[in-house]
């Protein structure tokens, strides 16, 4: 049988570039190339696309890798790949965009997906632009009876009176990956700079609430009303906030946050989390895989703090351990969102 043609794009222009290319190195190690056989779709830090043999160390100036475009065309259904003045064509089967942050889990890449005809791996335009947009997916979360950090947004240009805010609050850029551009404010004199920060990376910036209480999050696979849940993870902190993926080298851990697997919470509030994560997930319309993190509080309510509708994969990340703690090791979750994407078709779209 046919090894199905999966394009496995990673890399990307924004700041989480060096993990998606970590990311790309875990799926490497973990597809089954038994049943897959697989195109590394690599995009430089510049937005070069480039058809590489895999996510090596230095595969941004490998001379072997070739220029390499995702045709929008139908009826080309994958690659355009160019040499010497000359493109042949690559159809592929299925795409797992292995991208984190703005250009890459917030409907931009998944919308040349669906002008290409191809079906992917993960969420869809909408609901990936939605969890992108953090007040966005507060005001939706809402909307359906799920508990969010109070909050305002401020547009572009916009001021706002320091002495209405009650402190400490976060202030984080609204479109953004990560924890770049994220300060915890703790008094009036530290706002301007804390928004002055956070429009580095977005020119829409949230400000809200600090709340108390335990970071925790679930891993979430599949679509439907009983999509599967990973373990919830607790976020131990020593100091400070949480502030993923800042660390020099975080594969050696963080200097002052550790990622308990299963989290050490009573069963009732594991229950509760999961169960939040199923109705956030199934709010915001999203399919595939995500990452919902939230807060537990110590009067036991889950608030939603925000969705990864394409968490990281690397050796060191939670959705993968909070997986593997549940059964199913990183190999089972891309079969199964792979399989998902080619099997499933949402009305209207090509998928």
């Amino acid at each position: 049988m046919a090894r199905l043609k999966v394009g496995i794009i990673f890399g990307g222009r924004s700041d989480e570039h060096p993990i998606s290319v970590k990311s790309a190195r875990e799926v490497a190690k973990n597809l089954d190339v038994e049943k897959y056989e697989p195109f590394y779709i690599g995009i430089t830090k510049s937005g070069v696309w480039k058809l590489c043999d895999g996510p090596g160390l230095d595969w941004e100036n490998d001379g072997e890798c070739r220029p390499a475009v995702l045709a929008p065309d139908s009826g080309i259904h994958g690659l355009l790949v160019l040499q010497e003045g000359k493109y042949e064509t690559i159809r592929l089967d299925v795409v797992l965009p292995v991208l984190h942050g703005p250009q890459g889990e917030d409907g931009a890449t998944q919308g040349l997906l669906e002008l290409s005809g191809i079906p992917y791996a993960g969420c869809d335009v909408p609901s990936s632009a939605l969890c992108m947009d953090k007040s966005l997916a507060y005001v939706v979360a809402g909307s359906a009876g799920i508990a969010t950090p109070d909050f305002r947004t401020l547009t572009a240009g916009e001021d706002i009176d320091a002495d209405r805010l009650s402190y400490p609050v976060f202030v984080k850029p609204a479109r953004s990956g990560s924890s770049f551009g994220v300060s915890k404010v703790s008094g009036k004199d530290e706002l301007p700079g804390a928004v002055e920060t956070a429009r580095r990376y977005d020119s829409k910036v949230l400000i809200e609430e600090a709340v108390t209480g335990e970071e925790v999050g679930c891993a979430v696979l599949g679509s439907g009303l009983d999509p599967t849940v990973g373990e919830v993870d607790r976020i131990a902190l020593s100091h400070g906030f949480f502030r993923i993926h800042q660390e020099d080298a975080p594969e050696r851990g963080s200097d002052n946050s550790a990622a308990i697997v299963p989290a050490d919470i009573p069963a009732a509030s594991r229950a509760l989390v999961q169960e939040t994560a199923k109705a956030v997930y199934r709010a915001l319309g999203c399919g595939g895989l995500a990452r919902v993190d939230m807060f537990l509080t110590g009067d036991g309510r889950v608030v939603l703090n925000e969705v990864n509708t394409f968490p990281g994969m690397t050796s060191y990340s939670r959705y993968p351990r909070m997986m593997a703690a549940a059964g199913l090791p990183l190999a089972d979750v891309l079969d199964r969102v792979l399989t998902a994407a080619l099997t499933s078709a949402p009305t209207g779209t090509s998928r």
